[in-house]
């Protein structure tokens, strides 16, 4: 029961963030103060449901990389990818929202040096990440947002 209702106390505060970062153009809820590692940034990521064809819109923890945008699909290290990484598995193509700019850009998964060098990036932002990967077997992505 305590782990159900953590889902959906999660669930709703996701919902509340979303909202308030949608209804002030990011004024509240671009930084993001976390119980784990402080304020850390945020923007909305925008995926198309690979079965459903809906949208679905995600507040995420971001670094940067040049002029690229870089998220981590950590799930908090369950064992399965969150949905919006296989979305975008399925169309790379998305949507991003940092603060009031909107972006259309294309996803890849960071692989071998890349990753090698955007992992220590992101766990710099979020320390969390590191406590993540070793609640799991998967290798958690690390995933690029560059401009189309």
């Amino acid at each position: 029961m305590a782990e159900a209702e953590k889902l959906s106390d999660l669930q709703e505060r996701i919902k509340d963030h979303l909202a308030r970062y949608i209804a002030t153009d990011g004024a509240d809820g671009y930084l993001w103060k976390t119980e784990l590692a402080g304020t850390v940034p945020t923007l909305l990521l925008t995926t198309t449901g690979r079965k459903s064809g809906r949208q679905l819109t995600l507040p995420l923890i971001f670094g940067r990389s040049g002029t690229d945008y870089v998220v981590v699909a950590s799930k908090g290290g369950a064992p399965n990818h969150p949905a919006w990484y296989v979305n975008l598995q399925a169309n790379p193509e998305v949507q991003v929202q940092v603060k009031a700019e909107k972006f259309a850009a294309r996803a890849h998964t960071a692989e071998g040096a890349e990753r090698a060098s955007l992992w220590p990036l992101m766990v710099g932002v979020f320390s969390p990440y590191a406590d993540y990967q070793t609640r799991t077997e998967r290798q958690i992505p690390v995933v690029v947002l560059r401009r189309a």
